[in-house]
């Protein structure tokens, strides 16, 4: 009786191991080729439209939280606009990999007040008669930079491939405060030199007088000390 003879297994090889750098490679391409299909379609007529955004606003009513009251009188007030160019550099990376540079024009406004709150007794005098009145009054202050939201705007973003990579998982892409909070402190080095503070006090002076004229007083002299 003659044996069967078996046929020989085949030898499986092991599969080849993809290296991890070329998978890294792979997802930085898909990413870019998503973002670039996203971009031509935005420029297709009709498919804005489509895939477009709704924007609801669901906001809860504000709240008020405190008040105060304000016995100040704003004499002045100075408008203002910086050009901030603010640019980040990375170590032993070229600028085209990581960093950014934005360039900011900010607007904003500042104020100048005198605080009649801080009025003593001994500050206002009055003759006898009431013809004449002295008055002495604290020295004028600059309150707090606002910046014009309407006014200030990015003028260019210049941003590295790793910062934009970075912006598509960040919670706020758009941030600008970095540029907007030198703007605000620009603007207040340009009041502190503007001479606003005696703009203000001269605006104060006349109003008290044309007032305290109005009642009746003859003389009037207005100073400043604190």
């Amino acid at each position: 009786m003659t044996t069967p003879v078996k046929e020989p297994t085949p030898v499986q090889r092991p599969a080849a191991r993809v290296p991890g750098w070329v998978k890294a490679l792979g997802a930085v391409v898909l990413v870019l080729v998503v973002l670039f299909a996203g971009i031509r379609l935005s420029l297709i007529p009709g498919l804005k439209d489509l895939f477009g955004t709704e924007t609801r606003d669901r906001s809860g009513p504000a709240l008020l939280e405190s008040i105060q009251d304000i016995s100040r009188y704003d004499a002045a007030s100075g408008n203002f606009q910086v050009v901030v160019d603010l640019e980040k550099d990375a170590k032993f990376l070229p600028d085209a990999v990581r960093g950014s540079r934005t360039l900011y024009v900010g607007a904003g406004t500042v104020d100048a007040y005198v605080d009649l709150g801080r009025l003593d007794k001994g500050d206002v005098r009055v003759d006898e008669d009431r013809t004449s009145a002295t008055l002495r009054l604290p020295h004028a202050q600059l309150g707090t930079p606002a910046l014009d939201p309407d006014r200030s705007y990015a003028v260019s973003k210049q941003r590295g491939l790793l910062d934009r990579l970075g912006d598509l998982f960040s919670d706020n892409p758009n941030s600008e405060q970095a540029v907007q909070r030198l703007a605000v402190k620009h603007i207040g080095d340009a009041a502190e030199e503007s001479g606003l503070t005696a703009r203000a006090e001269s605006n104060t002076t006349e109003m008290l007088e044309g007032l305290l004229r109005s009642l009746g007083f003859e003389r009037v002299r207005v100073s400043y000390g604190d």
